[in-house]
């Protein structure tokens, strides 16, 4: 397979980069604030009595996210890695730094990730004692039918929320009603797309999913989701015609109505393609008697290097019109002129403290053969395997997804790895599962962050009364694992994702008999029939949820990063106990 050429340095280091290089090029609009290094900060956008406007998701989609902060639009955004939602503490960053006491509005894509990060940045603050409204954008009308609008992805549409939310931000309007207009304009605003060809991630430089030289897929998520159909290449004017006839047929916009374009390239694809593209849609619009009352034609939410396009409309009233002839300044957009004012003082963030929940006191338990040690090095083992495994991981997630997963994956658990290194000898079990969750949250975001944070938390949990774990510990371990997943995610047996291969795991790890070794052994080959098993089921849950039939006969990538796991942990296991076995034993010399 061809490997892409990308101009960059080392993949690892491509998010961090951007970043300065996006903040160096703009110094009079962007700064960066906070521990993490991921919340770009609108130089004169946040301060004092205003709501605070946080957008934010995976990188990769240049200009979006932190292209659109500066004054008039948001006041920071949270930046995560490629294809990737921003980590709790990424947002939270970006939420502080917009903070001017008068509370914050989260604007994010409705994937599951961001749900799932931001809902939980939003946690933090509240609890920091700043008020949080959420918003999540659903433009996307190839990812679900009308009656299952909440359940649509966000694409390109995420520029004419963002818009209206920080004009009416930086008109002084109180959270309440910052809110209120974000969600009017998500109302009013439908998008469909269109892809010729994939994008591929820096960490693989490889296609994330294949398509013939004469084939277009048609309804394409932002990040080279499948769509709704695969069809032969067509001309421009019928690719627009299908993209403008689902938005027309819902958005249905009386003779006289108003309305916002926006035609946006995905990365590979030209001015000279998108003005066609947009010259269709204008034809179209003055044929229904449609008045254009602003439109943009350009690259404004990307997927990488894919060649495609978006059509965008917003269909405007009086007040959504006014907000969005309101002056902006920004990187990526710039409308009319802003008040050149300086950046006023914004009083300091106090955040107090917060103290890890103590661990069960008094003695441990220390039946069982699973030291702490030997824990850890289960937990290395399995990161060495599932590193090992990203192509395949990610080659999986390209057929019914973004083609991420096994990069992700391997960011977790190379954070896993140097959060095990740091560990102190005498950590317990339940302190390195608390070390574990934490790293894998900030390293990832996306929804594998939140998931196997909340696994490994719950897991921990289940064995708080112990030093070492014998075969029962074992198995509640794994049973945690899987009680923290399916409180965070929400998901249920059937729905192809990583808990098809949980369930059955942790079923057999609880009915084998026998000794430590047997009951990890019984988890592999539970989660082995599992993740087998997801070929044959139609996603419900997270973006190949869109795809329907299209997702049988394609394994999980969930599913199978699960196996992975439990099969490396039990080889690792079977390796510590045969080399514990084997180690000399010091025998007391006989008495004389």
């Amino acid at each position: 397979m061809t490997r892409s050429k990308k101009l960059i340095n080392a993949p690892e280091d491509v998010i961090s980069q951007m970043i300065a290089g996006m903040v160096a090029a703009h110094p009079d609009m962007l700064c960066l604030e906070g521990e993490t290094g991921r919340a770009v900060v609108a130089v004169d956008g946040p301060r004092e009595g205003k709501v605070g406007v946080v957008i934010g998701g995976g990188s990769g989609h240049e200009p979006a996210f932190a292209g659109y902060v500066g004054r008039g639009l948001a006041d920071a955004a949270a930046v995560g890695n490629v294809f990737a939602s921003p980590s709790p503490d990424h947002i939270a960053d970006a939420g502080r730094a917009a903070d001017g006491g008068a509370g914050v509005v989260l604007l994010y894509g409705n994937y599951t990730g961001d749900v799932m990060n931001f809902t939980m940045a939003a946690e933090v603050l509240e609890a920091e004692g700043t008020p949080v409204r959420q918003v999540a954008v659903i433009d996307d009308v190839a990812s679900a039918p009308p009656d299952r609008r909440g359940e649509r992805r966000g694409i390109a549409g995420d520029f004419f929320v963002f818009r209206i939310a920080g004009a009416a931000a930086d008109l002084g309007e109180p959270l309440a009603r910052v809110e209120a207009l974000a969600q009017k304009a998500n109302a009013n605003t439908l998008s469909m797309g269109v892809a010729l060809s994939p994008c591929s991630l820096p960490q693989t430089g490889r296609p994330n999913f294949e398509i013939g030289e004469d084939e277009m897929e048609i309804g394409m998520g932002l990040h080279g989701e499948p769509g709704v159909r695969r069809d032969k290449l067509a001309r421009a004017d019928a690719v627009a015609d299908e993209l403008m006839g689902a938005i027309l047929a819902e958005l249905a916009p009386e003779p006289g109505a108003r309305v916002a374009v926006l035609v946006n390239g995905l990365g590979a694809t030209g001015q000279l393609e998108l003005y066609i593209l947009f010259n269709r849609v204008k034809q179209i619009l003055d044929a229904r008697g449609v008045v254009i009352h602003r439109s943009w034609v350009g690259e404004y939410a990307t997927s990488l290097e894919m060649a495609g396009a978006s059509v965008t409309l917003m269909k405007l009233d009086e007040e959504l019109a006014a907000l969005l002839d309101h002056p902006c300044r920004t990187p990526a957009l710039v409308v009319g002129a802003v008040d050149p004012a300086p950046r006023a003082a914004r009083r300091p963030r106090r955040v107090a403290a917060t103290e890890a929940a103590p661990l069960a006191q008094g003695p441990l338990i220390e039946t069982g053969r699973v030291t702490p040690q030997i824990f850890r090095a289960l937990l290395a083992g399995a990161g060495a395997q599932i590193i090992a495994a990203r192509d395949w991981l990610s080659e999986l997630d390209g057929v019914i997804g973004d083609g991420d997963h096994g990069v992700t994956m391997e960011i977790g658990w190379k954070a896993v790895q140097t959060a095990l290194d740091a560990a102190p000898e005498g950590e317990t079990i339940t302190g390195t599962c608390q070390r574990v969750a934490k790293a894998f949250l900030d390293a990832v975001g996306a929804s594998s962050g939140p998931l196997y944070a909340s696994a490994f938390q719950r897991a921990g949990a289940a064995v708080d009364d112990r030093l070492n774990l014998d075969a029962g510990a074992l198995a509640a371990w794994l049973a945690g694992a899987l009680d923290g997943i399916l409180s965070r995610g929400g998901a249920q047996p059937g729905d192809k994702t990583m808990i098809d291969a949980w369930v059955p795991a942790v079923e057999a790890a609880r009915a084998a008999q026998g000794i430590e070794t047997d009951v990890l052994r019984a988890a592999r080959d539970g989660a082995e029939a599992g993740m087998r098993a997801t070929a044959e089921l139609e996603s419900r849950r997270g973006r190949s949820a869109k795809l329907g039939a299209r997702s049988v006969g394609h394994i999980d990538p969930g599913a199978a990063s699960t196996f992975i796991l439990l099969r490396a942990m039990s080889a690792a296991l079977d390796r510590a106990l045969l080399e514990s076995a084997l180690q000399p034993r010091c025998v007391a010399p006989p008495s004389t």
